[in-house]
């Protein structure tokens, strides 16, 4: 897979005037690898806006008011996902998605805004900034040192056996 290249201002214009010259969309496509959608796309927005149309476009942050007016302006006159980018300048990905969320839940889906990131609940648990009486420091304590000695045992555990498999064999323990 061909890592994607970024063309710049200075090369698209290039390209758009090239195809103001009589060079055909395909034939640029072919010589600089640059997509025909992408090309098709930015020619469309070169003559309707100028040079200005080729720059890099913000991301717009559409509300629930923007997103009823793209859907239903959409639907009522028929406009393409293209021609609805160019008139309101979202992306024609979100608007398919936005049209997607109407068409199955109607104009109510388009307001419900889905949040990013962890769920609130979901973080750290709180340190108990509370002095903790004498009482429960000394069963904390005592708790602890049993995690400790069990611990201790289990790796006592562990070494007798690992000394008789060795004796068994013919090795004696290590002095580790």
């Amino acid at each position: 897979m061909q890592k994607r290249k970024k063309h710049g201002y200075a090369e698209c214009l290039h390209y758009m005037q090239m195809i103001e010259a009589g060079t055909s969309i395909h034939a640029i496509h072919m010589k600089y690898g640059i997509n025909e959608d992408r090309l098709h796309v930015l020619w469309d927005r070169y003559q309707s806006e100028g040079r200005s149309g080729l720059f890099k476009r913000k991301n717009i942050k559409a509300d629930f008011a923007l997103k009823r007016e793209i859907v239903l302006d959409i639907e009522e006159n028929h406009l393409t996902l293209h021609a609805a980018s160019l008139k309101y300048g979202a992306s024609p990905q979100r608007i398919s998605v936005w049209l997607q969320q109407y068409r199955t839940d109607g104009l109510a889906a388009l307001n419900s805004t889905k949040r990013r990131g962890r769920p609130t609940g979901m973080g750290r648990p709180q340190k108990n900034s509370k002095a903790l009486t004498e009482l429960e420091r000394l069963r904390k304590e005592v708790q602890e040192l049993k995690t400790e000695n069990a611990l201790l045992k289990k790796v006592r555990a562990l070494v007798e056996e690992r000394n008789a498999r060795l004796r068994e064999i013919g090795h004696g323990p290590s002095r580790n």
